[in-house]
């Protein structure tokens, strides 16, 4: 996938004790990779990807990443193997490890990192 067809929002979208209804995040994205940043926790972001298609190789030297599935089938290759993540099932890539997310078909999965992290790698 061009990275330029990646959709990603760094702004906060929810603020302190508010609502966050994924369903309906999910139920009006009409794009192929589209990636929000939810809210804040302490020095962490959590982040919606909705996404179908191939990211791009890419590390994070100072942050790790977390991904936990909500709906669909991720495959997350980490260096030199691939990580299948289904539905309720998550996986921490640490700083510093090349990797790239894959979705065959669409996947909801929430972002756990820190807030200083670029999506798209450093």
């Amino acid at each position: 996938m061009d990275p330029s067809n990646y959709n990603i929002n760094l702004d906060i979208r929810y603020g302190y004790r508010t609502l966050i209804d994924i369903p309906d995040l999910v139920g009006s994205c009409t794009e192929k990779w589209f990636n929000q940043s939810l809210t804040e926790v302490n020095d962490s972001v959590v982040r919606i990807g909705i996404l179908e298609g191939e990211f791009h190789f890419h590390k994070h030297d100072d942050e790790d990443e977390f991904f936990l599935v909500l709906e669909g089938r991720m495959l997350l290759d980490v260096e030199d193997e691939t990580i299948e993540l289904l539905p309720h099932q998550g996986y921490t890539v640490p700083k510093g490890v090349v990797h790239r997310p894959r979705c065959p078909e669409k996947v909801v999965v929430l972002m756990v990192e820190k807030s200083s992290v670029t999506p798209t790698g450093d």
